[in-house]
């Protein structure tokens, strides 16, 4: 059983019990989080493909913790210019776990 979810404008492939990082949202280790923009559902036998959303589908999880990602360096020149800069950053993110993928039952 898998489904696909739309969070914070980007597309996540979710399964019962799998941890996965996610932009920063808010909220405490150990919070609930209730996701219910299901694009895509797959039980093993029935396969339910949204328009835009699944209706009757919904995704719990827990936030585990949040953290930051390693380091990108952001490096621009003009060539022959001698115009040189660089920038770096660390993208916030929330560690989530994955509990189990809500659904009722529907006829296509």
């Amino acid at each position: 059983m898998y489904a696909y979810v739309e969070l914070s404008g980007k597309q996540f492939k979710v399964q019962p019990g799998k941890e996965i990082k996610v932009p920063y949202s808010k909220g405490n280790a150990g919070d609930e989080i209730v996701m219910d923009k299901v694009l895509f559902f797959n039980d093993g036998e029935n396969m339910v493909v949204g328009d835009p959303f699944v209706k009757d589908v919904s995704i719990t999880a827990n936030i585990v913790n949040h953290g930051r990602e390693r380091k990108i360096i952001v490096f621009k020149f003009k060539r022959r210019k001698g115009y040189q800069k660089k920038q770096g950053h660390r993208q916030n993110f929330t560690l989530i776990k994955i509990n189990n993928v809500n659904s009722v039952k529907s006829s296509k």
